[in-house]
């Protein structure tokens, strides 16, 4: 095990030497302000394996700086001046986005609330995402990549052994589920602060939002809609996305009950199910 220092973070890294380890590599670094950890099962070289994870880590630190509100010269930061901005493809393709989402979900996900833009209902989601996709690309199609509540999986974490993801509460850190899977997005809210979109106040009628779907992006945006529902709403358009597609929810009462849509339970043990 080595750790170095990375401007503004710890960057923690292991590659597998033994024969007997799986190969592989997996790095943590302190991005968009929580810990952010990249595990690479895929038999790579080492020589290979570091420089993909230094542009990993690279193209995440990239989207902060370009998307946090927080950050006073960040693109985000520019428009909420109403100062100039670059004609940066990726920023173009977020808001565009979050314009379709604010429409899909009848405004409950919306990414300018009181005059602001803050797009990180859906952002960290969506660069998770693109990162996987790319690292698929590259070679490195077994991997798992974790920021916060925010998990996304590809290939195998063994030969032939799917991922095993806890599903935990925001809230107590305490396991819901664990999801099994070979390829999916699994985005949870409630951890951080939700604002109803058409109120601008604070939201706290649900424990916690967990979707699951192909795209972490979309993931990520549809529990943070639904967790600003409310419990009536968000059972109502949990059912209705399962309908429509591949995206599956379980929603966490503040009473601890638990309610899923019944695709839900293909990536791990059935219980309670969402009333039709």
């Amino acid at each position: 095990m080595t750790t170095s220092k990375v401007t503004g973070s710890v960057t923690t890294s292991h590659i597998a030497e033994a024969p007997t380890a799986f190969p592989g590599s997996s790095r943590v670094e302190t991005v968009m302000g929580r810990p952010v950890s990249i595990d690479i099962r895929t038999p790579l070289p080492a020589r290979e394996l570091t420089p993909l994870l230094d542009d990993a880590f690279a193209w995440l630190r990239w989207v902060e700086d370009t998307f946090s509100p927080d950050k006073e010269d960040s693109q985000i930061s520019r428009l909420n001046r109403g100062g100039t901005i670059k004609q940066v493809p990726e920023l173009v393709e977020v808001l565009h986005r979050c314009e379709e989402l604010s429409e899909a979900t009848d405004g409950w996900f919306d990414a300018r609330i009181n005059g602001v833009t803050d797009p990180s209902g859906y952002v960290k989601g969506w660069a998770l995402e693109r990162l996987s996709r790319a690292l698929v690309q590259a070679g490195a199609g077994d991997h798992r990549i974790t920021a916060g509540n925010d998990v996304r999986v590809r290939g195998s974490a063994a030969p032939g052994r799917r991922w095993r993801v806890p599903v935990r509460d925001p809230r107590t850190g305490e396991v819901r589920r664990t999801v099994l899977a070979h390829d999916l997005g699994i985005a949870t809210s409630g951890g951080s602060r939700v604002l109803d979109p058409h109120t601008g106040e604070v939201r706290d009628a649900l424990g916690a939002v967990t979707v699951i779907g192909p795209d972490l992006g979309l993931a990520d945006a549809y529990a943070t809609a639904m967790y600003a529902m409310g419990p009536v709403q968000a059972r109502r358009y949990a059912t209705e996305l399962a309908g429509k597609g591949p995206y599956e929810t379980l929603i966490v009462l503040h009473d601890g009950q638990e309610l899923t849509t019944p695709g839900f339970a293909t990536y791990g043990g059935p219980r309670e199910r969402l009333a039709g």
